[in-house]
């Protein structure tokens, strides 16, 4: 079998703000400057958490105590204090001996929507010299609701869209009315029934545990189909098999009960690696039962 090879380019605006940063420490021998650890970045505003961090960091250690103000800039700002964010402190202060202090934050959880896009400009009170040239000191903040996670919030119907169908379906239609339930016995799993085609269930696992990277992954191995139901003729052992894509994140979001997933779609024989088909984007979202049914009666 030839090797199919399809790059989809989709832009994940949402995946890219939940992204992770890896952070890098660079010290100074000479110099001291006190700035926000990063310039822009987004934190989770979380029911059951009543703080969260915005990291202040020196270049050099002190033998005493250092404090700043930390002052609201309205301009880049469209977060109302007291309204959705309230700070606990307008001054932060670096310990002696340690080069990073935390700006604490509370977000009023009540107040923001999930839809919301918010954010406000931070910036140190500090002397000039203390201001590292081309970096400044200030920061945004964007504020990003995240709703607890409840994994039966993932079970039931749901419109299940996928780009391996809009490419490989003899229907021609890209979407799939797919009924999900708890699996009794993986935590944090479902199953998702006659997901890719009818007859054939796949499983797929939450993993909720950084609230800004809930990620999803599908364990290698599973049959989605027959190979005959959309090639039309076989290449392995006539299984198409189903993981998770290394290509891309695959996130859940909690506040509105849908997901994104980036499968990889491939074939062995009896083991044997023959081919990949592709890397395709997929998006899952849960509907009622009665918008269930609406879509039963349309041909779904």
């Amino acid at each position: 079998m030839k090797q199919i090879l399809k790059y989809i380019t989709l832009a994940l605006v949402a995946a890219a703000a939940l992204s992770s940063c890896h952070e890098r420490y660079v010290t100074y021998d000479d110099a001291e400057y006190v700035m926000f650890a990063d310039t822009l970045q987004t934190y989770p505003v979380q029911q059951d958490v009543e703080y969260f961090s915005i990291p202040v960091v020196s270049t050099v250690k002190r033998d005493y105590d250092r404090t700043f103000g930390v002052e609201i800039i309205d301009k880049g700002s469209n977060a109302i204090e007291n309204v959705h964010y309230r700070l606990k402190s307008n001054t932060v202060t670096i310990k002696a001996g340690e080069t990073r202090a935390d700006v604490l934050v509370h977000g009023l959880y009540d107040n923001i929507e999930a839809s919301d896009s918010l954010g406000f400009q931070l910036r140190l009170v500090m002397n000039d010299e203390l201001e590292m040239p081309l970096y400044g000191k200030d920061t945004k903040a964007v504020l990003m609701k995240v709703c607890p996670f409840d994994i039966n919030n993932f079970t039931g119907y749901c419109v299940f869209t996928s780009m391996f169908l809009y490419d490989y379906s003899i229907t021609g239609s890209y979407q799939r009315l797919v009924y999900t339930e708890k699996h009794p016995t993986q935590e944090n799993t479902i199953i998702c029934r006659n997901w890719l085609n009818d007859g054939y269930d796949i499983r797929m696992t939450f993993h909720p545990e950084d609230p800004m990277r809930p990620l999803i992954s599908i364990e290698e191995g599973q049959v989605a189909s027959d190979e005959g139901s959309f090639f039309g003729t076989t290449h392995g052992d006539d299984k198409i098999l189903v993981r998770t894509s290394a290509m891309n994140d695959s996130m859940f979001f909690t506040c509105g009960s849908y997901l994104y997933l980036w499968a990889e779609i491939y074939v062995e024989n009896l083991g044997t690696p023959v081919g990949t088909v592709g890397h395709f984007y997929n998006i899952m979202e849960w509907i009622s039962d009665e918008e269930a049914e609406r879509l039963k009666r349309e041909g779904m």
